[in-house]
C-alpha cells in the first residue's frame, strides 16, 4: 500500500517544488510506483513535470471537491510518474471546502480509491498553513519538511511543528516528521552551516544525511518541463536528489 508523504513548508521559496518533482522522479528511476499531487494553486509542479496547468480538463480541484474521481485527473509525466495536475481552479477549492463534510479528509478520502497501486504518493503542499495544507496533512503517513539553512528557516519551522502537532492530536494520529532535509545548501556560507548544526543538534536522525546543493543545473530545469536527472543527469543537483531516493528507500526497509 502507497505511503503517502507530505512536502511541505509554509515558507516559499524553500525548494519544496523541486523536491517534489525531483524526488518522484528519483524514485520513479529505482522501479517503484509513482504518484505526485499537486495541491498548489500556483501548479508549478505541474508545469516542471512537463504538463500545461492552463489545457487542464479534470485536476486535483475536481477530486478534492469530489465532482471527478482522483484517477480521472491521472496523467503521466516524462519523470516516469503518475501526476495530478493542479491549476489556478484549486484557488477555490478552499472557500468551497468550508462547505463540505469532513472537509479535511477529503484528499484522505480521493487517495483512498488509488493508493495500493503505488510505493509512494508525494503531495506538494502550497506554502501557507491553509485548508489544502491540512488535507495534505490527513491524508498523509509523514511529513517531509525542506528548508534552507538560514535565520528565518527555523521561527517558521515552530509554526509548522505545531499545526503538524495539531493535526496529529485531533485529526491524524498516525501523522509523523519523515524528515527535514536542507536546502540551496552553500558550504562555503558560515550561517547555512550553523544552522545545519542546529538542525542536527534538535532533530538527530530526523535530519536527512542528503544534502540538497545550490546547483544552476537544479533551477534551470523546471523552465524546460524536466526533473534534472532528465535534464542533466550527472549534475550535482541529480545525483543528491537520487541520493535522496535511496537514502529514503533504506530506511524505509530498516522500519
Amino acid at each position: 500500500m502507497g505511503k503517502i508523504l507530505a512536502i511541505t513548508n509554509q515558507k516559499g521559496g524553500v525548494g519544496k517544488t523541486t523536491t517534489s518533482i525531483n524526488l518522484a522522479a528519483s524514485l520513479a528511476r529505482t522501479r517503484k510506483k509513482i504518484m505526485l499531487v499537486d495541491i498548489d494553486p500556483q501548479g508549478n509542479a505541474t508545469m516542471g513535470s512537463g504538463v500545461n496547468k492552463e489545457e487542464l480538463k479534470v485536476s486535483t480541484y475536481e477530486a478534492l471537491i469530489g465532482i471527478e474521481p482522483i484517477r480521472a485527473a491521472l496523467l503521466h509525466a516524462d519523470g516516469g510518474y503518475d501526476l495530478v495536475p493542479a491549476n489556478s481552479r484549486l484557488s477555490g477549492a478552499e472557500v468551497e471546502l468550508i462547505d463540505l463534510e469532513r472537509r479535511e479528509h477529503r484528499l484522505r478520502a480521493a487517495l483512498d480509491e488509488v493508493k495500493k497501486e503505488y510505493d509512494y504518493i508525494l503531495v506538494d503542499c502550497p506554502p501557507a498553513l491553509n485548508l489544502l495544507t491540512v488535507n495534505a496533512l490527513v491524508a498523509a503517513q509523514a511529513v517531509m519538511i525542506p528548508m534552507q539553512c538560514e535565520y528565518y528557516a527555523l521561527e517558521g519551522l515552530t509554526a509548522l511543528l505545531n499545526t503538524i502537532g495539531k493535526i496529529r492530536e485531533n485529526l491524524n494520529p498516525r501523522l509523523r516528521i519523515e524528515g527535514l532535509l536542507r536546502t540551496m545548501f552553500d558550504p562555503r556560507n558560515n550561517l547555512d552551516n550553523e544552522v545545519s548544526a542546529q538542525l542536527r543538534l534538535h532533530f538527530g536522525d530526523k535530519l536527512y544525511r542528503t544534502i540538497i546543493p545550490r546547483n544552476v543545473r537544479l533551477a534551470e530545469a523546471p523552465s524546460y518541463g524536466k526533473p534534472v536527472i532528465a535534464y542533466d543527469m550527472h549534475s550535482k543537483g541529480a545525483q543528491a536528489y537520487l541520493a535522496l531516493a535511496g537514502e529514503i528507500l533504506r530506511r524505509d526497509e530498516a522500519a
